[in-house]
């Protein structure tokens, strides 16, 4: 959980501006020290906290020309930071501003040390810099660092000092992170970088089409006096290569001197969603703005009313299915910041009263950046009032509407230890495929686009064969799996298991056989799934259960015999098979079983046909003469069971294999009723 006072770490709108406006600031001061000061307190108070922190960086480094006007009063008293910063100010206040300002731009390496020698000159005046000097070692990497000064700090804080809660979060922060990036299963994750072909920021990208619109900075060509000269504006943008390749801005707005950024398409390309924000009174507003395509391009954007509606309004992003716009607002009714907030659209594009996504998702820090995967029913956000690496991380939530339920953090290396936000993807089946969201893990200040696809876990679909006589498992049992068009085939352990790997979701059947047991087709039907395991997920199938075959014995049969690879009837059999007629005439209630045998030559699977196709043969001799189908069943058994030994000192026994070849057929009689 981040501390209140991180509320306004992250300025989604204008940070790339401030990192190319530093080129500036020499042109904003005066000779007069104390006017940069006051100038670099009213760019503090405006947002633009780049500027501030060279105008400090003026002061606090003057020329030689300029070294004895800045000199500091010896007896300054502390608390001043809050002032004009006129007189009483000491040289550590202004430091302090300094590193304040060079976080909240995101320059990390310069605030961090700048925080570590206020700390280091005044330790009893600004005990709280130590804290925030190990907030920025920790979003730097360096994390024994951050634990031994949070340790420091704790030490010697008091219990009712305002930053000791902060600072126990933080170490909760250094452990969490510790943990992720300890994680096996990151081996799963691809991230990458894009590289950009223009020297413009770009971040927020969303697919369009073909293509992207992003999120870029330019420098207007008539800069006014006194007004920061570069503005975020839209760009479309192609992917290829790994680079994005940037084209002219879109133009949408009609106030030049405004910021366009972070936008959303509909999925026919018609409308067009966008934050567009300007400084007002020394204070940044936010609003959503909506264009429609024509023949020319866009209309000219006009604002969303519904949307921003008491309060600033930003980042919109549709639903995949077009439904509901997305969007983060400070408007009443929130929990506090920046909440996530959503709203019906209509097939012309206009927008319906906004709801609120509800108390799951939402924090008294802010929310933002939204984005919903209607495929899976899953929010995506980002949010810097949960726990999590630092900064703000990017975190899931399954429902719709304002009925979300299981949050939880995406985790490294999605998330990072500084600022992750954007998310989005245009598969509209997985939510890590192809996804792309911008982050500042890679630079000293300012956002990048990367993509990222988690490798699907593998599925494994197992189960149990048992004897239905005895319950005990069957091995060397072939299990055969249809799922989905395709066909795995796998034999059972000596425990009666079969395991196998599959692609698809486990539906279709399973066929098992084995010698002795009767064929058994049964479907799919999932009795337990575990995913404990990060690199697959297991798909435990109901048990099967196989019936024995009745094996027959010669002196309880008739037995007829066959040819060498045939199946026909020979007259000798005809003969048996006439006489068993004439009994089963004179016996109506008998009834007979047939099974077909072979001998060892051929393969398993062919003299299981060819012992079908013999006892078939002997039941269809006997259906042609008048028996009724109802009395005959026939088996096949292969060469299951020989009568006599095939090989006998090692030479091949042909009468042997005579006799293996057969046909015995079971005659069955009612029992005979009690006189």
């Amino acid at each position: 959980m981040k501390t209140k006072h991180t509320n306004s770490l992250y300025k989604t709108a204008g940070r790339t501006a401030l990192c190319l406006f530093a080129c500036t600031v020499m042109q904003q001061a005066t000779a007069q020290v104390d006017q940069r000061i006051k100038q670099a307190e009213q760019y503090f108070a405006a947002g633009d906290f780049l500027t501030a922190a060279n105008l400090y960086e003026q002061y606090l480094k003057p020329s030689p020309k300029e070294k004895s006007k800045a000199d500091f009063p010896l007896n300054a008293k502390h608390g001043r930071q809050g002032s004009s910063m006129g007189k009483g100010v000491t040289k550590n206040d202004l430091l302090y501003k300094q590193a304040e300002s060079y976080r909240l731009a995101h320059y990390l390496p310069q605030a961090a040390e700048r925080y570590k020698a206020v700390a280091a000159a005044d330790m009893n005046n600004y005990a709280h810099a130590l804290y925030w000097y190990a907030v920025c070692q920790r979003a730097l990497g360096n994390y024994a660092a951050a634990e031994e000064s949070l340790n420091e700090f704790l030490a010697k804080a008091t219990a009712n000092d305002p930053y000791r809660a902060a600072a126990e979060n933080e170490l909760k922060t250094l452990n969490y992170v510790k943990q992720q990036t300890a994680r096996p299963d990151t081996v799963m994750y691809t991230l990458q970088k894009f590289a950009v072909s223009t020297d413009k920021g770009v971040f927020a990208p969303v697919y369009a089409g073909n293509q992207f619109v992003v999120t870029g900075t330019e420098k207007d060509t008539a800069a006014q006096a006194g007004v920061n000269p570069n503005h975020n504006r839209l760009y479309t943008a192609t992917l290829a290569n790994n680079v994005l390749s940037v084209s002219e801005p879109l133009t949408v707005g009609a106030d030049a001197t405004a910021n366009q950024g972070a936008a959303t398409t509909s999925a026919d390309g018609k409308h067009l969603y966008f934050t567009q924000w300007k400084t007002e009174s020394g204070k940044q507003v936010f609003a959503v703005y909506h264009a429609s395509k024509t023949a020319d391009g866009w209309s000219t954007a006009e604002e969303v009313t519904t949307v921003n509606k008491d309060g600033s309004s930003k980042h919109p992003q549709l639903s995949a299915d077009g439904k509901y716009l997305f969007f983060s607002s400070n408007r009443a009714g929130g929990k506090g910041g920046y909440d996530i907030w959503y709203a019906p659209v209509n097939a012309d594009g206009t927008v319906g009263e906004a709801m609120h996504t509800g108390a799951a998702i939402n924090t008294p820090h802010d929310e933002q950046t939204p984005f919903y995967h209607s495929a899976t029913k899953t929010l995506v956000f980002a949010t810097d009032g949960k726990a999590g690496m630092g900064g703000f991380d990017l975190f899931t939530a399954k429902g719709e509407g304002s009925n979300f339920t299981a949050v939880e953090n995406m985790g490294y290396p999605v998330n990072s230890v500084r600022d992750d936000v954007y998310f989005f993807t245009s598969d509209q089946q997985n939510l890590l495929t192809n996804a792309v969201f911008s982050s500042d893990r890679g630079s000293e200040c300012c956002l990048e686009t990367y993509t990222v696809t988690k490798a699907p876990k593998k599925k494994i679909f197992t189960g149990i064969v048992l004897d239905k006589k005895d319950n005990q498992p069957v091995a060397n049992a072939t299990v055969v799996i249809n799922v989905n068009g395709k066909q795995l085939k796998v034999t059972t352990d000596a425990n009666g298991r079969y395991k196998t790997a599959i692609e698809t979701d486990a539906e279709g059947t399973v066929t098992v056989s084995k010698h002795r047991y009767s064929e058994k087709q049964s479907n799919v039907s999932i009795v337990k799934t575990d995913e404990s395991d990060w690199s697959s997920t297991t798909f435990t199938n109901n048990d099967i259960v196989l019936d024995r075959k009745i094996i027959l014995t010669p002196e309880t049969v008739v037995t007829v015999y066959f040819d060498f690879d045939k199946h026909n009837i020979k007259p000798d059999a005809a003969f048996k098979l006439d006489s068993l007629y004439d009994i089963l005439v004179k016996n109506p209630g008998a009834i007979v079983q047939i099974s077909g045998y072979t001998d060892g030559l051929g393969s398993v699977e062919y003299n299981k046909i060819l012992s079908d196709r013999r006892a078939k043969a002997c039941a269809d001799y006997l259906m042609a003469k008048g028996v009724d189908s109802a009395r005959i069943s026939f088996e096949s058994f292969g060469e299951c069971c020989p009568l006599e030994m095939e090989i006998i000192n090692g030479r091949d026994n042909a009468d042997g294999r005579a006799k293996n070849r057969r046909g015995l057929i079971n005659i069955s009689y009612p029992p005979k009723e009690e006189e």
